[in-house]
């Protein structure tokens, strides 16, 4: 990319996740790239922004969301308990991987499991890392499509009655046509013993 058109994204980027902050401050929801599908997002310590999200999908808040962090650092402000082979799981990953770890704090109940777990992934792309660091807290990352119906991989398969009911679509990346696919979900136990719930 020449270095003009280098600067013009970078400065749309900062823009585009000013908007973000600003609506996930004031409860919002927005619709996202993230480093592996489009999500919907909001903050995950505000249980009425969540809300928003399992409605909007017309889901039952019995399912748990997965939420996003821009480094592992972090892991220790919303997990209770870090397995030690969490780390390791985390190091040799190739591609994005979800871990659901036991005894989650500081995040909104109604984004937990039933079993008080949560399912964390540690983003490694740039729009996402600047947006959670600048917003400085996790935001949830749910796939954007209505509770059953098949996962848009590309932008342009995202229906109208999502893209139509966040109050903020990112105006970035909508154009790229690469088939993305969800992470990889492992959940851990206390002990350290572990299930890979998607491959």
């Amino acid at each position: 990319m020449p270095t003009n058109h280098k600067n013009m994204f970078q400065l749309a980027m900062e823009e585009e996740i000013k908007k973000c902050v600003h609506v996930l401050k004031h409860g919002g929801t927005i619709l996202y790239p993230t480093d592996t599908i489009w999500g919907i997002g909001c903050d995950a310590t505000n249980r009425k922004a969540v809300d928003k999200i399992y409605r909007l999908k017309k889901r039952l808040e019995s399912k748990s969301l997965i939420i996003l962090l821009d480094e592992s650092e972090k892991l220790k402000h919303y997990v209770r308990v870090i397995p030690e082979i969490a780390w390791d799981l985390l190091e040799i990953a190739g591609s994005p991987i979800t871990i659901i770890y036991p005894g989650a704090m500081n995040l909104a109940k109604n984004v937990l499991a039933e079993d008080n777990s949560i399912a964390i992934r540690i983003v490694k792309n740039e729009f996402c890392r600047r947006l959670i660091h600048d917003f400085d807290k996790p935001i949830v990352s749910s796939s954007a499509n209505i509770s059953g119906e098949p996962t848009p991989m590309v932008f342009k398969n995202i229906s109208r009655d999502i893209s139509g009911s966040v109050d903020y679509v990112v105006n970035l990346y909508q154009d790229q046509f690469q088939e993305l696919k969800p992470s990889r979900i492992i959940k851990l136990n206390v002990n350290g013993e572990f299930h890979v719930l998607r491959p």
